[in-house]
């Protein structure tokens, strides 16, 4: 039978920086002794109104057992009703913030992601021919996405040799030193971006932290990254270059000059990719298999 479990304590998302009342768990699942959350969330500074909902309450319930293939992380309103993380969650929180919602906590290899083609676009452990994925090591970051956002595959971006969206949300790798759990919330700052190609597609990376990071005030663009975060954009890029080649696969590649761009490059990135969302909920883009409840 099918386990299923509530995440009930609360942070707030708002012009304050949230906090959640939890401690650092030694394993990326939430296990039995799993400490519970939820969420608040903003109303103002959204980009786009289009089809989202705004509840003042989001909890985590899970179904199945971690690492196997019926295992869900889904988000519940107040009323007990699910929500999607990719559709329903605010992306803009204000002051230049974005929610980032925690699919792969830090230092662990289960390649957890939202569904985006399952109704509720919960999270789940990724499957190739019917097995679980994981990395062949451990990520050394949170790892997530933008909720809102989605990379069109129909769109060629002339400034990333010509490139095409991967049909998913928008990656954020979150460098701060707390280690996150999944379907959590965080509030971040984004600081610059990487633009990898992954067979192909195109696939942002958005590199950010937390504004409960200690270090957070002290970073605010690529620059401020590199002085007091020494060699992370290079591990972030190696390791995203590399994750593939144990399984004999190419190395990815990335385009605007092998580098991470500004932070202002990633907010127009962030804000390319939120109209591409928008358009896909109004149905102005097609949607194919993708879940839009």
């Amino acid at each position: 039978m099918a386990a299923a479990r509530v995440m009930a304590s609360t942070t707030t998302i708002g012009a304050s920086s949230s906090s959640l009342l939890l401690k650092a768990a030694a394993s990326p699942f939430f296990k039995p002794q799993c400490v519970s959350f939820c969420f608040k969330l903003a109303s103002k500074n959204r980009t786009f109104a289009c089809s989202a909902l705004y509840r003042p309450d989001v909890q985590i319930k899970e179904e199945g057992l971690p690492e196997t293939l019926d295992y869900r992380v889904f988000f519940l309103d107040n009323s007990g009703k699910k929500v999607s993380p990719w559709h329903d969650i605010p992306l803009h929180v204000g002051d230049g913030t974005f929610n980032f919602i925690c699919e792969i906590p830090k230092e662990s290899s289960a390649k957890m992601e939202v569904a985006t083609d399952e109704v509720f676009t919960p999270i789940k452990q990724d499957t190739k021919k019917g097995k679980l994925r994981y990395y062949p090591y451990n990520i050394n970051w949170n790892y997530g996405l933008l909720p809102q956002t989605w990379e069109d595959p129909s769109f060629a971006n002339t400034e990333v040799d010509g490139a095409f969206g991967d049909n998913d949300p928008v990656d954020v790798v979150e460098i701060g030193e707390s280690r996150g759990k999944i379907g959590q919330l965080m509030k971040v700052k984004p600081l610059g971006c990487l633009a990898m190609i992954d067979e192909g597609e195109l696939d942002w990376k958005i590199i950010a932290i937390s504004l409960d990071d200690p270090r957070a005030s002290l970073v605010n663009d690529v620059e401020d990254v590199e002085k007091h975060f020494p060699g992370t954009l290079t591990a972030i890029r190696d390791w995203f270059r590399d994750y593939k080649i144990p399984d004999g696969k190419p190395a990815n590649n990335f385009g605007l000059g092998n580098k991470a761009a500004s932070k202002d490059y990633a907010l127009k990135v962030i804000t390319e990719t939120n109209e591409s969302w928008a358009k896909l909920v109004k149905r102005s883009t097609p949607a194919g298999e993708l879940s839009l409840v």
